[in-house]
């Protein structure tokens, strides 16, 4: 059960004996030789932490706000598409998670529960909806509105997709959504429910936004908007430009562009541009309370885990997402004593040393297909 659990990795081992192939590489999998989505790991473990010493740091509290809200930690929920694969409940079970872990949960686009029973699931939590536009502009309305009416406080554009990235995971195990596990808003594109492949899903959504919709889309939410997929300063500057309250740094988890650049390679230079007019927040390759310690001190408002919470939710179900943040939050509070500061806001570039990295892929690590 999830109380024996020590770090996040024991979740994943669980989930990997639980989930059948096909929704394994799905959500294990990234793009092309996945050289990305392994380095989006080891990027953060390029850094090395400078702590400070005779501090008077007696207690340590991990809260921040977020968007002008509190949370329990600095750790969110990155939006992760067809939770209904993972467990039963799905994005409900996800939902209570977050609730009860004090945080804020992105509910995705292609989701197979629809935002008002995502609210009702969990009426004390915090939510934010990610959205791909879709080609009929009428569905994409519809779903950003549902999501306000129901409370969400957030809009996540998602920028970096489609296309869909090269994820021959899924095209070895022929992977589809079946029919059974409704997906809300693929259903309205299409005008009803039947098995597709991931790149179906994608084929439904627009590939010619410019900066001039998005600020259309910024215009007409009603909430903040952030943009999620940017991984350059120059992109950073017009989301900013064009109405966004946020930037997410993001790859989306290597699954896109494989030999992008990792996010916490990224993250100084989009903290630098972005100079305090918005919020900037960063996802990919967080697995440990010291990864979150060092997004902060590069700049980082807040972290996102996608990975990790579905982990815990294929593992253990609501119950196992809730431990997976825990896990996270107490590594995040014991490095932050251990680094003498008394609160995330006072993490700094000082407490930071990078090194660089010398990486060797064997054939075994560049061919590994392990969850």
């Amino acid at each position: 059960m999830s109380d024996g659990w020590v770090n996040v990795f024991d979740a994943q081992r669980e989930a990997e004996r639980k989930l059948e192939p096909g929704a394994r590489g799905y959500f294990s999998g990234g793009a092309g030789d996945e050289v990305t989505l392994r380095d989006n790991v080891a990027a953060w473990r390029d850094w090395r932490l400078r702590p400070r010493q005779l501090t008077g740091v007696e207690e340590v509290s991990t809260a921040v706000e977020v968007l002008g809200a509190p949370v329990a930690a600095p750790v969110l929920i990155a939006p992760v598409a067809y939770q209904r694969l993972l467990d039963p409940e799905g994005e409900v079970a996800m939902a209570r998670a977050a609730a009860t872990a004090g945080t804020v949960m992105c509910l995705s686009t292609l989701a197979n529960t629809r935002p008002a029973d995502v609210a009702a699931a969990a009426p004390g939590g915090r939510r934010w909806f990610q959205l791909y536009p879709f080609r009929d502009a009428g569905v994409t309305r519809a779903l950003m509105a549902e999501a306000v009416d129901a409370g969400f406080e957030a809009v996540v554009i998602t920028v970096d997709a489609p296309p869909g990235g090269n994820r021959e995971r899924d095209v070895r195990s022929g992977f589809t959504l079946p029919a059974e596990v409704e997906i809300p808003s693929v259903a309205a594109a299409l005008g009803g429910s039947r098995t597709v492949t991931v790149e179906e899903t994608f084929e439904l959504m627009s590939r010619s936004l410019t900066w001039e919709d998005l600020g259309a889309i910024a215009a007409d939410a009603g909430v903040p908007l952030l943009v999620k997929g940017l991984l350059t300063a120059e992109d950073a500057k017009l989301a900013i430009e064009y109405g966004a309250a946020g930037v997410i740094v993001s790859n989306h988890g290597g699954r896109q562009l494989d030999r992008a650049v990792t996010t916490a390679e990224a993250l100084p230079e989009i903290v630098d541009a972005v100079a305090g007019r918005a919020g900037v927040l960063v996802d990919g390759g967080i697995r440990r309370g010291t990864d979150v310690a060092i997004a902060l001190a590069l700049g980082a408002d807040a972290v996102l885990v996608g990975r990790p919470t579905a982990w815990g939710l294929a593992a253990a179900g609501s119950a196992g997402a809730e431990r997976v943040l825990a896990i996270l939050a107490a590594e995040l509070e014991l490095t932050l004593a251990l680094l003498g500061v008394a609160t995330p806001a006072e993490l700094r570039p000082g407490h930071l040393r990078s090194r660089l990295p010398t990486r060797v892929y064997s054939e075994a690590e560049v061919s590994d297909t392990s969850f």
